[in-house]
């Protein structure tokens, strides 16, 4: 009996998912992976069945069930010892938070925030243009410009970020120390905790305030609900549009011509179409979407037996041949775009709406406003996030 590959899989090109992963694609597109802990759950790599998978709900995404693959010892931890967000819960509890945040990331409401990005993203890009070079864009642009724009949301003071980013960072580092990655969760928690009672007291306009007028007084939530939801949508609020940013224009840069279709693109839909294929080729989650079977369940043929963990991986799911002509090339005109960047089911990312309109705004706008962009540093001198599960550059040294 072949001995199951480990996952996840080291990477032979930062911009494309594993070798190893692709080869199991076309091979053997449902099969055990070892992970961590030694145990071996199935790992799903083709668009349809990761659909299938996460759309299906006798898939738990309950953490503490038995079976589970976790991510890592520090989310094993974690969970082990605090109730983790409603992203870990089945419905109807799932159901029953998400509820309550959906009509704060509708489409159009999501748009009347175009003005604050705008701004955001020309005010960066000014400071950028008038301070030194080389520039660090993560740290200059691509981190803070989602920071502002979720505080402005939530109502979380800006002048906090680099406590509320620190703390983050710890809580999702897969190779940390187990015990600070619960402390750092505690300092993010309490902080918010009371930033909500002093929202109790004066109330403002914004998402916090409304959560804590409408359930929180209410006692639909209690006050430590509303801390784990807030935690939630500040740390995906900016981690991942950053982090996918990032990777975007390391990619861009790596690839002029497709950097000069969307500098040169004036059409909207060209542009959203760039986004969209920058989002289904870098897919930044990639350690796979992770459940655990509560029945037996056939998928491809395969039976997955009740207690069974499942990886479904997103990344190689983004290019799947079946689903994607000539899966691998840059197409900003690929329409449809099924891509599963940020989930498919229940459990689909909330704030995609925010994270395209962000992400729509700042690629035209930084390749417009320095034409001649370019790395700072040889392309292999970059050092990317691959031990935690939001993918990106560690740093992106920058000049033009």
């Amino acid at each position: 009996m072949t001995e199951p590959a480990a996952f996840p899989m080291p990477r032979s090109c930062p911009f494309d998912p594993p070798a190893d992963l692709a080869e199991f694609a076309a091979g053997e597109p449902i099969a055990r992976v070892r992970i961590w802990d030694g145990s071996t759950p199935w790992l799903i790599t083709r668009h349809d069945d990761v659909r299938a998978v996460l759309a299906d709900r006798r898939f738990s995404s309950d953490g503490n069930r038995p079976g589970f693959p976790s991510q890592s010892p520090v989310s094993k931890f974690r969970r082990e010892r605090s109730r983790g967000s409603f992203l870990s819960m089945d419905d109807p509890e799932h159901a029953r938070y998400r509820r309550m945040l959906v009509g704060e990331f509708t489409v159009r409401r999501i748009e009347g925030l175009r003005p604050l990005i705008v701004e955001s993203v020309t005010d960066l890009l000014a400071a950028m243009a008038s301070g030194p070079k080389p520039v660090d864009l993560i740290t200059a642009f691509a981190l803070p410009l989602p920071s502002l724009v979720i505080c402005h949301l939530l109502g979380v003071p800006y002048a906090d970020h680099e406590f509320f980013q620190d703390r983050s960072r710890e809580m999702l580092n897969a190779t940390g120390d187990p015990a600070e990655a619960l402390r750092a969760g505690k300092d993010l928690g309490q902080y918010l905790h009371t930033l909500i009672k002093a929202k109790e007291a004066e109330p403002g306009d914004d998402l916090l305030s409304r959560l804590v007028d409408s359930r929180l007084r209410t006692e639909e939530l209690t006050s430590r609900e509303v801390t784990s939801m807030a935690m939630l949508l500040l740390i995906a609020g900016h981690e991942t549009t950053a982090n996918q940013f990032g990777l975007g224009v390391a990619a861009l840069l790596r690839n002029p011509e497709q950097a000069a279709q969307l500098r040169d693109a004036t059409d909207p839909d060209v542009v959203n179409g760039a986004v969209e294929e920058l989002l289904r080729l870098l897919t930044i989650t990639h350690f796979g979407r992770r459940r655990v079977a509560v029945e037996d369940v056939e998928v491809r043929g395969t039976l997955i037996r009740a207690g069974n963990g499942v990886i479904a991986a997103a990344d190689i799911a983004n290019r799947d041949p079946d689903v994607f002509a000539d899966p691998d090339r840059f197409d900003p005109t690929r329409k449809p775009n099924r891509h599963v960047a940020f989930g498919f089911g229940v459990h689909q990312c909330l704030g995609q709406p925010l994270a395209r309109l962000e992400l729509q705004i700042a690629f035209p706008a930084l390749l417009r406003r320095f034409p001649d962009l370019r790395l700072a540093v040889d392309f292999d001198e970059i050092a990317y996030r691959d031990k935690l599960p939001i993918y990106g550059p560690k740093a992106l040294p920058i000049t033009w």
